[in-house]
């Protein structure tokens, strides 16, 4: 989905799931964990990189969205807009890792602020397209560490640049 010269601004990982379960705030000591979760449907990790602007996100969206990566009762292909289904969106820097020696290193990841900013917007426009649609959209939490728990039926996993 990259221009052949240029590098890409954000990385995404697409899960086809049966069942998903996020932790989206951790224990503490007057409180429980909290979580969402979906059934049904499709989970995207996504990372942004330095140099991501919002210009991006709508086509980001669209593409996603609008992939068949579900397969109906029918057995034919589907995207999560026509299952229909559930989307979990979880924020997910290690997706820009590179190995350097025995460690990996996220320089080219966008700085957090950014980060959180393009993710809520990511997030929003995700809601805004498939609430029209009746699906379910839930999403972790930008910058903590979060526990997921997927039930799938195979490792139907992609990886997406753009």
């Amino acid at each position: 989905m990259t221009e052949k010269d240029s590098a890409p601004v954000a990385r995404t990982v697409l899960q086809q799931c049966l069942q998903a379960r996020l932790q989206v705030k951790p224990a503490e000591k007057t409180s429980e964990a909290q979580f969402v979760q979906i059934d049904r449907g499709m989970v995207i990790y996504i990372c942004f990189f330095k140099g991501a602007t919002d210009d991006i996100l709508p086509k980001m969206v669209s593409t996603l969205l609008n992939l068949r990566l579900s397969e109906s009762p029918s057995g034919k292909m589907v995207s999560v807009l026509d299952l229909p289904g559930s989307l979990l969106i979880v924020p997910q820097a290690t997706l820009g890792g590179k190995a350097k020696g025995r460690a990996m290193q996220y320089h080219n990841n966008v700085g957090k602020e950014d980060g959180l900013r393009l993710y809520g917007a990511f997030v929003s426009l995700c809601e805004q397209e498939l609430t029209a649609a009746g699906v379910t959209v839930k999403h972790g939490t930008y910058g903590n560490r979060q526990v997921l728990k997927l039930d799938t039926n195979g490792p139907y996993t992609h990886l997406m640049e753009f």
